[in-house]
Parts: structure tokens; sequence; C-alpha cells
């Protein structure tokens, strides 16, 4: 299971927690598994794992591909993650300025927010290029080497971040991901004061990505929204150029649900943000 298993909560009933490790098994595996695969994965005997999914099949929730035997994803969780998608209103809110964004830079972007400790991707927009990134809505990355992960946490109230990064496994992803507590909490003060984060090759080689929160009302970080191109076309030297644009993107949705600076003519955003840490 990932970082995502509540281990440390009391209330715990033994048949879900084996049925949402299937589920969560599920999530990893684009072409599908086989009742062994699962089995190993969850750790459960094949009759107990065989008896789940059946149980999961029934619902639509998974399905059995007829002819290879492999079970994959069923089409009712696309139906209730279109559901949750729907109420979840930040995504309808952010698209205008998601669609300006594009327009603006040609270069993928994205509205992710944090849940259970990792980036969950919940809009995407792509230009018409053929070297694009390989991200897909409902995907979901580590904090700790992601722009949107990053400028996420940098805002977060200490318990919560204590919270988040007791349970980061800090896994190296490429050479130049941050492997450590003390490195990360290194550059949140300059994440605030700037108002973006960089993601430098950190998730994977030859991608950088820029990335600048979503406040509400109370300041609190909801989202973030970010650019990300392949390194060759997102080169240092434009690096200031797209983070003015994701910067400006990130403060007008952030202004239109709610979030206002200390003052109008007053410090800028992040000058007031990083006041009130």
């Amino acid at each position: 299971m990932s970082n995502r298993q509540t281990d440390s909560s009391p209330y715990k009933v033994q048949v879900l927690d084996r049925a949402l490790a299937l589920i969560d098994a599920l999530t990893k595996v684009r072409d599908g598994a086989s009742l062994v695969e699962l089995s190993e994965k969850v750790k459960l005997h094949k009759s107990t794992a065989h008896r789940l999914l059946s149980i999961l099949g029934r619902h639509r929730i998974v399905e059995r591909d007829s002819e290879s035997g492999r079970y994959r994803l069923g089409l009712r969780l696309f139906e209730l993650g279109t559901i949750a998608m729907d109420r979840f209103n930040i995504r309808d809110r952010a698209r205008q300025h998601l669609e300006r964004l594009l327009e603006e830079v040609n270069e993928t972007v994205h509205l992710c927010t944090l849940d259970a400790g990792e980036v969950l991707y919940l809009d995407k927009i792509e230009p018409a290029r053929s070297v694009r990134m390989a991200s897909y809505v409902g995907r979901r990355n580590p904090v700790h080497c992601t722009a949107v992960g990053k400028v996420i946490l940098a805002h977060l109230s200490k318990p919560e971040l204590d919270e988040i990064l007791q349970s980061c496994d800090f896994r190296r992803l490429t050479q130049k991901t941050i492997t450590t507590r003390s490195e990360l909490t290194a550059e949140f003060k300059s994440i605030r004061e700037r108002g973006y984060a960089l993601d430098n090759e950190e998730t994977e080689q030859g991608l950088r990505c820029v990335g600048s929160a979503v406040l509400d009302r109370s300041g609190k970080p909801i989202a973030a929204i970010s650019v990300s191109a392949p390194s060759f076309r997102l080169t240092m030297e434009k690096v200031s150029s797209v983070a003015l644009a994701v910067t400006r993107a990130a403060r007008a949705l952030s202004e239109e649900i709610g979030f206002r600076p200390a003052t109008r003519n007053g410090p800028s955003r992040k000058s007031s943000e990083a006041g009130r840490r």
C-alpha cells in the first residue's frame, strides 16, 4: 500500500482494507494484473483475493478480461470519480485560468492538489506539440520532488507539514531528486518569497516544472497551478518568465476564491505570505 493507507487509524475493517488494497494495486498497473500478481502484491491468499475481486466485479469496481483473465479497474470508479470531480468546485473555477496560461506559455499546464500526502492531478491542458508531458488527470506523484508538491508544502502550517513529512519516503527518482527533509525544508523560504517552486529535472530527467500555490480566503493552500515542459524548451533562462505567468494565474484564481493580500497597495502576495509565517 502507498502512504495513503491510514495505518494509525483505530477504526479498521479487515475485509475493506483488503479490498481497497486490491484497488490500490490495480491503480499502479496500466495493463491489468493476474490473480497471482495481485495476491502477491497485497500479500493475500489467492482464494481470498479471488473472492474479494469477484465482489468488486459485481459492483463494476473491477473488471476481468474474459480472454486474458487479467483484472483492471472498472468503469464504476470512473463514474464515481466524475461525480467527485464535479463537486470539487476548484477545478471548474480554475479552467479559464489554465486556458489563459496555456495560451501565454504554450506548454502543458496542470491543476493539482495535495491528497493523503501525495500530489493529485485534477486537470491538465496540453498544447499542440509533438513532445509533451506524459501525465493524466487522476495521476499521483510524490510531494518532495514536484514543483506543485513543494509549493503547497511551503505554505502549510507547521503541524500539517510535520505530519506529511513524517510519512514521506524521499525516494530518489533522478540524480537531482531531493532525498532528505532538511534539503527540502531549506527551499521553503525562497519558495514563499518568490512565489513559485521549481522541479528542475527532479521527478523525471529532461523535464522541468514551475508551480505556484492557490490559496483560499484564510491563506491556506488548497491547490497549485503548474507549467511543465521538456528542459530543452523550458531552459533555466526561461524559468523566470514562465514563473511570472504561473504565479499570475495562481494569484488570480486565489483572489477569485477569496484570498486577499494584506493590503492592496502594501506588500506583495509572496511577501505577505512569508511574513505570515
